[in-house]
């Protein structure tokens, strides 16, 4: 019986999961499993102005995935390969400067 249930948690946490992924705009606590932060963290965020979100009513904070989705994608860091091919480039044109 005690795997049934588990199983049955197990399924409601994946349907809740689907849900936001469908979902355009997100509650605090569906952002919260969006972006695998705890509710203090998000809170932090909010209230320093880090992450974009809404208050319609000036309590309840609403964010717009697709923005979450930018957010979260800020700050790219550049591969060893990236910076690589980037050095090399650099030395190249630094090498036709000299000419």
């Amino acid at each position: 019986m005690d795997e049934i249930i588990k199983r049955l948690e197990r399924l409601e946490r994946l349907i809740e999961s689907q849900s936001i992924n469908t979902k355009e705009v997100l509650n605090f606590n569906e952002a919260c499993q969006y972006l695998e932060l705890s509710q203090s963290h998000l809170y932090k965020l909010t209230s320093s102005g880090i992450i974009p979100h809404y208050k319609p009513n000036g309590k309840k904070i609403y964010f717009n995935r697709p923005e979450l989705n930018v957010w979260l994608l800020r700050n790219r860091t550049n591969s060893t390969k990236e910076i690589e091919q980037q050095a090399a480039n650099y030395l190249i044109k630094k090498g036709r400067a000299e000419l």
